[in-house]
């Protein structure tokens, strides 16, 4: 699929939106010709249904969806349109049959596939599935990967590290639609690129530069993301989260320390806002500020209450008087 044109920033596809005669003309027409630049159909016999988002950004196209049994075909007629970018398929589930370069493979589980948008190229979802693709320049990823015409229709393993953390990083992004400056745009395409080359067979020079940039990055931004999963659990240390990412404690202090701050200052911060968070719901107005605490993962209300003052210049009594007065007149 050749992922979507430059000048569409983001944009989201879903079949039930649609009255149900719209759903297939709609979804050959916008999501097919416009965004894929293929032939869509469904598979004989099942009901279209289609969860998609597409973002655009300089270098880089971002699909993440749910997607009912479907062909799709980029034909001789189609690759004419001098789109050479290649295509990161990665499907966490579901399976498919893939077509291109003479080979012809079935696809399963959550292993990743490169594939070319200047081949002709048949693809079959034999059951429904959530994938994410990546389109990314050929031009850019050769001077990354210079053997990377041997990679097509070849699976990428999925216990492979950097496709881990290229998925979490996707997958963590697509969470953030604001992405405001062309500065951050930038950089983390930036990152992108670099965990694709990774997971891709990248070595020597382009691989160290890899891992003190992209890869740095997606590794803190999932262990940012684990964070603040468990804020709750009164037992999490830089020890625990380093264990569950297969990295030592010393390694993710590094990446806090690039940042300006420490694992536990940016536990400590997030606990924090999630009490104060809570204590401006009115939803929360029944439990004791020492239950939301505990339940943020303090355990001792002392140090909490100073901490707190000190943070937002008022005590937590003060913050939940104050919304109870907001929320009376």
């Amino acid at each position: 699929m050749a992922g979507a044109p430059a000048n569409l920033s983001f944009m989201r596809f879903s079949t039930d939106e649609l009255p149900e005669r719209e759903r297939l003309p709609a979804f050959q027409e916008v999501f097919g010709r416009a965004i894929a630049k293929a032939d869509v159909e469904p598979v004989a016999g099942t009901q279209l249904c289609i969860e998609a988002t597409v973002r655009a950004m300089p270098g880089l196209g971002v699909w993440i969806g749910a997607f009912s049994p479907i062909h799709g075909r980029r034909t001789r007629e189609l690759i004419a349109d001098g789109n050479d970018n290649v295509t990161l398929w990665m499907c966490p589930e579901g399976g498919s049959v893939i077509s291109q370069c003479g080979r012809e493979v079935t696809h399963h589980g959550d292993d990743a596939m490169l594939l070319s948008n200047s081949d002709m190229l048949s693809t079959t979802m034999v059951r429904r599935s959530h994938h994410v693709s990546l389109s990314l320049p050929r031009k850019v990823m050769l001077t990354m990967v210079p053997n990377l015409e041997d990679a097509f229709v070849r699976s990428v393993p999925k216990d492979s590290q950097p496709l881990r953390l290229l998925k979490s990083y996707v997958g963590v992004l697509e969470q953030d639609l604001g992405l405001a400056t062309p500065e951050l745009r930038h950089l983390v395409v930036s990152h992108v690129y670099d965990l694709a080359a990774v997971a891709l067979g990248a070595s020597g020079d382009v691989a160290r530069v890899a891992e003190s940039h992209g890869v740095r990055a997606a590794r803190l931004r999932a262990i940012k993301t684990d964070v603040l999963q468990a804020l709750g659990d009164h037992a999490l240390t830089v020890t625990a989260i380093a264990a569950r990412h297969h990295v030592t404690p010393r390694y993710v202090q590094m990446l806090f320390e690039s940042e300006g701050t420490t694992f536990s200052r940016f536990l400590h911060l997030q606990r924090l806002a999630v009490v104060h968070g809570m204590l401006r719901d009115p939803r929360f107005a029944e439990r004791t500020v020492s239950a939301i605490a505990l339940e943020a993962g303090f355990g001792d209300l002392s140090h909490f209450n100073r901490d707190f003052r000190r943070r937002y210049g008022e005590s937590p009594s003060d913050v939940r008087a104050a919304t109870a007065r907001r929320n009376a007149s």
